[in-house]
């Protein structure tokens, strides 16, 4: 009995002093979570970002190119005369342009050229989904529009589309990496992508 007398009084003081702590902390009437409690404002502090890049490569220089390559076109592609190309494999990035492998069959280099095209574009939530020219793009119109001039894609496709699209595994040449909500691709040994990694 002692024992009972002894907690009730502390049972009836916490419980109102947990009352006092809901009604007082609240943001809109909503009272906060305990885990929040007495959380200070924290200071802001910038982030780090880090960025995939590719091992450099020796001698980057355009290739120079025959008569009968340099007539050839894609249908509805402007690259400005603009066909930059490296020697090997691998495409690299210098200064915000993307230079196709000589080695790599021509729709990875129309690919290529093509996404040169649209680099400067903004993010566009919806952006290339109903046409492949639009004024800007997301993951998913940015992946379209690079399959769309290898000529494996005939209309834009969400990101949700592309987990079943093509086969399972890495491309030799290109390959996409999708989940529900994000979609990216990897061209030549470049990353293609909407999103700071």
């Amino acid at each position: 009995m002692l024992l009972a007398f002894g907690v009730a009084p502390s049972q009836a003081q916490s419980w109102r002093s947990r009352e006092a702590v809901y009604s007082a902390q609240t943001v809109d009437g909503v009272p906060l979570q305990p885990f929040s409690f007495d959380r200070q404002p924290a200071r802001a502090q910038a982030i780090q970002v880090a960025y995939y890049t590719s091992r450099p490569a020796r001698g980057v220089e355009p290739i120079n190119r025959d008569e009968y390559d340099s007539e050839t076109t894609t249908s509805g592609l402007d690259v400005g005369g603009s066909r930059p190309m490296v020697p090997g494999n691998r495409a690299v990035l210098r200064n915000g342009i993307a230079y196709a492998p000589a080695n790599a069959p021509d729709a990875i280099k129309h690919a290529i050229w093509a996404i040169n095209t649209i680099r400067n574009r903004p993010y566009v939530w919806g952006g290339g989904h109903g046409s492949f020219h639009d004024y800007g793009y997301d993951c998913s119109g940015t992946v379209s529009f690079a399959l769309h001039y290898t000529g494996m894609l005939e209309q834009p496709l969400p990101s949700s589309d592309f987990l079943r699209y093509g086969e399972r595994g890495r491309g030799r040449w290109f390959t996409i990496y999708s989940r529900h909500g994000h979609v990216f691709a990897m061209i030549a040994g470049l990353r293609l992508d909407t999103t700071d990694l």
